[in-house]
């Protein structure tokens, strides 16, 4: 098999070594426990709070507005659950019907609990206007659960008016932005956002840590009881390896946002052009404002499983979708909410192109598939 060639990066990144190297002394001589009194747990307690204080820079928050969890997925669930659930009188939340399902499960949970909900359904291109927005908020909409991009199609969505609208009409509003954080500029006071989502291993971290901002003065349900961690809202010893090693990941890489921007734009835009001066046939999804390196292409009649399994043989990584869909096989939830005909969703594949990849990289991307749809 030729070298690996890795362009999967909305699954998962590489760790930086910066982040690996903050988080080694954590895992062996200074594994005090952050909650001790003693003088051996002094290290690791100023650690927790110099990554609170390093991440909340990188994203415009206040260091008490930080609070850190186990990934993406617990954040969302802790921002939708316990904000919605201190809703007594069971008023609404609206969000998107092409959210990560760890929003959309959620959600389900409300519905089963007798808060209702109501999902938007964004525009062919893949996004969420304020004119679709308008139709869908109330007076009774409680809760507000927009992703900054998706996860499938990568396309950016207007937070920050929609999170205008949300307040005009007296709605909390929180986003997921697994995605974005570490890879477009954003600041969450400017947004105006009450709470955002984020996880370590998207932007260069370790898997299994992630963090949850809290607007500062917004009440919210601890998300476990037992400890006075994270200002008692969410028990348990903390993963200050982990922790570390997020906030350095995120600093590293908000630090050469620019630079990393530029060098993935010129990737993307390279294999877009290869692959229409090729006369392949496929459409990309998704309008133009969308996460650098962001491709998600459907090929007319054909079958995306079988096109990852070939490149696959080839030594390339790339996606179907969403992977947390990777073992189903029916057409992925966000290609059915922007209304992709199912010709073309059936044969739909996803490539997200990362800082670490090269010409070299995107070249042999399109060599293995001019080999699939010209044999």
């Amino acid at each position: 098999m030729s070298r690996l060639i890795y362009a999967d990066n909305a699954a998962t990144t590489q760790m930086d070594s910066v982040a690996f190297e903050a988080m080694k002394p954590f895992l062996t001589g200074e594994y005090g426990n952050a909650s001790q009194p003693y003088s051996f747990s002094r290290r690791p307690k100023k650690a927790l709070q110099d990554a609170r204080e390093t991440i909340a820079a990188c994203i415009g928050a206040a260091p008490e507005e930080i609070f850190f969890t186990s990934g993406g997925t617990e954040s969302d669930n802790w921002a939708i659950k316990g904000s919605a659930f201190l809703n007594t009188r069971k008023q609404a939340t609206v969000t998107s019907a092409f959210e990560h399902h760890a929003v959309l499960h959620p959600c389900e949970v409300l519905e089963r609990n007798g808060y209702p909900v109501s999902y938007m359904w964004p525009s062919r291109e893949g996004y969420i206007t304020t004119e679709i927005f308008r139709k869908y908020i109330n007076s009774q909409t409680y809760l507000t659960s927009v992703m900054f991009a998706n996860n499938e199609i990568g396309t950016i969505q207007p937070i920050k008016e929609l999170c205008t609208t949300a307040h005009r009409n007296g709605s909390l509003f929180h986003t997921d932005a697994v995605q974005a954080v570490g890879h477009v500029s954003l600041d969450v006071h400017d947004l105006g956002v009450d709470m955002l989502s984020a996880s370590a291993h998207k932007f260069n971290g370790p898997k299994g840590v992630g963090f949850l901002y809290i607007r500062n003065g917004l009440r919210i349900q601890p998300y476990s009881d037992g400890g006075a961690q994270e200002a008692g809202l969410r028990a348990g010893t903390e993963n200050v390896a982990g922790i570390v090693g997020m906030a350095a990941a995120l600093k590293n890489n908000c630090d050469a946002l620019e630079e990393n921007t530029r060098h993935i734009r010129r990737l993307e835009s390279k294999l877009v052009d290869m692959l229409d001066s090729s006369g392949i046939k496929y459409i990309r999804n998704g309008g133009a404002i969308r996460l650098p390196g962001f491709l998600s292409l459907s090929f007319p009649n054909a079958d995306g499983e079988t096109i990852l399994h070939r490149l696959d043989l080839s030594g390339i990584c790339i996606s179907t979708g969403s992977a947390c869909n990777s073992k189903r096989t029916e057409i992925s939830h966000v290609l059915q909410a922007i209304r992709l005909e199912d010709s073309y969703a059936k044969g739909t594949v996803r490539i997200s192109l990362g800082k670490a990849n090269t010409e070299v990289d995107v070249e042999a991307i399109f060599k293995a598939l001019t080999k699939i749809f010209r044999t």
